[in-house]
């Protein structure tokens, strides 16, 4: 592998003009900046970047671990993140916890020992865990934190308004005309479900409504999830005329199993998830659902640690953004049975 060295002496120039070139450290006439760039493609020269890291004790460099990226709604937050890193010149290195918040303690240890200049951390529902929370309270990097709090940790936060979700889903069916509305929730556990829920008592409550409890099913927060859920619903001697699934994936589930039944999507039955998934879009019928501005959330979250590695002296921020109701063909007024 070519050197910086060799890199000099093939053009003819100091190492030190090289790295001015490589870095843009300093004006270099264009002559001299072209004959060393022709050198370093014409030798395959690459900078060393653990060698540059030493020397400026900074490796641009981000650190972002989450529960699970194979989630669908996670794609474009981790997008958000790398765009907004990738326009000031930082990488990302991504590690998975999977929900286990010893696995998430070993990655990020691993994490700082590569010398990561900061860390965006996607905390899952199971990370009431002392240990983590000692060590993003260290000080050792910057820390932003994602969508969950973690107990015990005072940082930056950027998050979605999870109870906004399901207010403006379960108000969009009532708006139409439902009053016997079901709400398929995720684990008790998990965070979001939970403020998702919560936002669609709000806006049953505001309609003088409550939500019946046999109308409320916790299931997983996948489409087999919502599956299950939705065929028990179904199955009542007073079926739902309107479902709320907690996101989309269970609202997928929700559709398979009305047709199953053979319950007609959204004469018998509307069905709103909440994420906008790229796949509502093409769902049948296509599915009504509250997008989440998970692509401003990681840009949003990058740009706030940016300034928190550049020393910058702000105060702490705790910001939730809110999603926006998309109405396509899965919701419309309630028909008589």
């Amino acid at each position: 592998m070519a050197t910086m060295k060799q890199v000099a002496e093939r053009a003819g120039v100091s190492t030190s003009t090289v790295s001015h070139v490589i870095n843009k450290t300093r004006a270099v006439s264009e002559d001299v900046r072209e004959r060393v760039l022709a050198v370093i493609d014409e030798m395959g020269y690459i900078p060393n970047a653990m060698a540059r890291s030493l020397k400026n004790d900074k490796t641009r460099t981000i650190g972002v671990s989450v529960p699970d990226n194979t989630h669908a709604a996670m794609a474009e937050l981790l997008r958000g993140i790398e765009d907004a890193a990738f326009a000031v010149g930082y990488n990302i290195m991504l590690c998975n916890g999977y929900e286990d918040p010893q696995r998430q303690v070993a990655h990020l240890r691993s994490l700082i020992e590569k010398r990561i200049d900061g860390l965006v951390l996607v905390a899952g529902a199971a990370q009431a865990n002392e240990e983590l929370a000692a060590l993003l309270s260290s000080d050792r990097v910057p820390v932003v934190l994602a969508d969950h709090a973690v107990a015990g940790v005072d940082t930056d936060f950027v998050g979605l308004d999870h109870e906004a979700t399901g207010y403006l889903a379960t108000r969009h069916l009532i708006e139409l005309g439902h009053r016997r509305i079901a709400c398929v929730a995720g684990p008790l556990h998990e965070p979001s479900g939970s403020a998702r829920l919560a936002g669609c008592r709000r806006a049953l409550a505001e309609a003088g409504l409550a939500l019946d409890p046999s109308l409320l099913v916790h299931g997983s927060a996948d489409c087999q999830g919502g599956h299950d859920a939705a065929r028990s619903l179904l199955g009542l001697e007073a079926p739902p005329s309107a479902l709320f699934a907690c996101n989309d994936l269970m609202a997928l589930g929700a559709l398979c199993a009305a047709r199953e039944a053979g319950v007609e999507v959204p004469g018998a039955l509307s069905v709103v998830g909440g994420d906008d998934l790229g796949v509502a879009a093409f769902a049948m019928p296509r599915l009504t659902t509250v997008a989440q501005p998970s692509h401003e959330m990681g840009r949003q979250l990058t740009e706030l640690l940016l300034q928190r590695i550049h020393g910058d002296a702000l105060p702490r921020r705790h910001a939730r953004l809110q999603g926006s109701l998309v109405v396509r063909h899965s919701s419309a007024a309630p028909q008589p049975r």
